[in-house]
């Protein structure tokens, strides 16, 4: 592949890092839109690193996912398997009890607790995951750091809604040899899976890989506009909790935390979700455009998976809870030692509880795929391959979602830098409830159709999915 062939599909890459770490000739930077891209100082006809496509999840199509998980886990004693969620030993849902990892999380506490967990088992030497950026005069709020003890891993607890990269950690592992754990979202975990396919030192490396269910990626305007709201304007924003608990409310009516400079003065605002604007993760502001692009909506080649756990029955707790996959039995293990001795609270639940969790998600990203890919394919517009074959098999209302998700994430970016520019936050407010109004619309419509004008009063006063 030459730089021309490159460039023109990079615009799907969710930019992991990984075609960085194989190809000197590309450097990765956080581009005007507060998102990360691969720029090549190279003629267009310069012949890239055949590594490039076979370690990017958007470019290798042969690889997919599938492939992976089933090199990984098929052979796996009493292995099970589910279409939907993919290979696993065992599925829970549940929260930590020992310590204060479930209060200092975004939710149960599984997604720190698990890495002490494997220090403390001697499993491995480290933990890859995302943390406040130790570089103080950068712009870039978090980025992907290694920690080695359990009181550096504590640092990295909680969700950040925050584009990160995997690059410059890769080429930390390259030169110290150990044992580590690392963190993603689906297309990073396939990103490393790739990787390990190619590179013997990073394949011994990287002992167990934690997966994150995720909606859809953000940019770094994201956390910013959630500071503009509350004053903190563009470039005063110092850090922000996107999932600060409130102890009388649902586990899914949180707030967010942030601190920055209002009038010159470090001040800390903590403001329900319900609150600020952009919170409607179906509205998709700030999204990247590969995000509507993958299939892989329960991290099917990573060794654990955790995601909330938003089921009825849980989300009352303001405690919050997660679900948990398990695919490798040593994991297995040390999990099952741990309910034993209380240290975790754990129900072991069937594969259908583990998919409503995230049915509305599902939907968005497996199923209707196929109509986003089809759509891409009657513009002659690349996109990457997936396991979802193209299809128009979509009623006319959710296909208008479809159409709107999409206008909505794209148009979000130009508006917003837009209103930066101007110093006016009522502009991109303006402009994009503008394209809200018609998505709220399109969802009224189909209440109506589906349940009469009861069904329109519940969606009034219920979330979009």
């Amino acid at each position: 592949m030459n730089v021309r062939e490159f460039n023109k599909k990079r615009i799907y890459s969710e930019v992991s890092g990984v075609t960085a770490f194989v190809e000197p000739k590309i450097k990765i930077r956080l581009n005007d839109f507060g998102l990360y891209e691969e720029l090549i100082n190279a003629p267009e006809d310069f012949i890239l690193n055949p590594l490039v496509e076979k370690v990017s999840p958007y470019l290798n199509a042969t690889n997919n996912e599938s492939f992976i998980a089933e090199e990984l886990y098929s052979k796996v004693e009493d292995i099970c398997y589910d279409k939907r969620v993919g290979y696993y030993d065992s599925l829970y849902v549940g929260h930590v009890v020992e310590g204060d990892y479930r209060k200092n999380a975004s939710s149960g506490g599984m997604g720190t607790w698990i890495f002490k967990a494997l220090l403390d088992e001697g499993e491995i030497d480290g933990v890859i995951h995302v943390k406040n950026n130790s570089d103080k005069n950068s712009k870039i709020l978090y980025k992907y750091e290694i920690s080695r003890t359990v009181e550096e891993v504590l640092e990295g607890a909680k969700t950040k809604y925050y584009p990160v990269e995997l690059s410059e950690v890769l080429n930390i592992i390259k030169e110290n040899k150990g044992r580590y754990a690392i963190v993603g979202i689906p297309s990073f975990i396939k990103a490393i899976r790739l990787v390990c396919l190619y590179d013997p030192i990073i394949n011994e490396s990287i002992a167990f890989t934690v997966g994150l269910i995720c909606g859809h990626q953000k940019s770094s305007k994201f956390s910013e506009y959630m500071g503009w709201q509350v004053g903190i304007e563009p470039g005063n924003l110092k850090a922000i909790d996107f999932r600060h608990k409130l102890a009388d409310r649902p586990a899914d009516s949180y707030a967010i935390s942030m601190t920055g400079y209002i009038n010159g003065k470090l001040s800390t605002v903590i403001k329900a979700k319900s609150e600020l604007d952009g919170q409607n993760w179906g509205l998709g502001y700030f999204k990247p455009l590969a995000s509507d692009f993958t299939d892989d909506v329960f991290n099917e080649t990573a060794d654990i998976v955790i995601g909330d756990a938003w089921l009825p029955e849980y989300t009352s707790d303001s405690g919050g809870n997660n679900i948990v996959i398990v695919r490798d039995q040593a994991i297995s293990r040390i999990l099952l030692n741990s309910i034993e001795t209380n240290k975790l609270s754990m129900k072991p639940v069937g594969v259908d509880k583990i998919f409503s969790s995230q049915s509305a998600h599902y939907r968005h990203t497996h199923d209707e795929l196929a109509y986003r890919s089809l759509s891409q394919k009657k513009k002659n517009i690349w996109f990457p391959q997936n396991r979802v074959s193209q299809s128009n098999e979509i009623t006319y209302l959710r296909g208008k979602v479809q159409n709107l998700r999409m206008d909505i994430a794209e148009q979000s970016h130009s508006i917003y830098q837009e209103a930066v520019k101007r110093k006016d936050l009522n502009y991109f407010s303006n402009k994009m409830n503008g394209l809200n109004f018609k998505y709220k619309l399109v969802y009224y419509v189909m209440a109506i159709k589906n349940k009469g004008f009861k069904g329109l009063l519940d969606k009034v006063f219920k979330r979009e999915t």
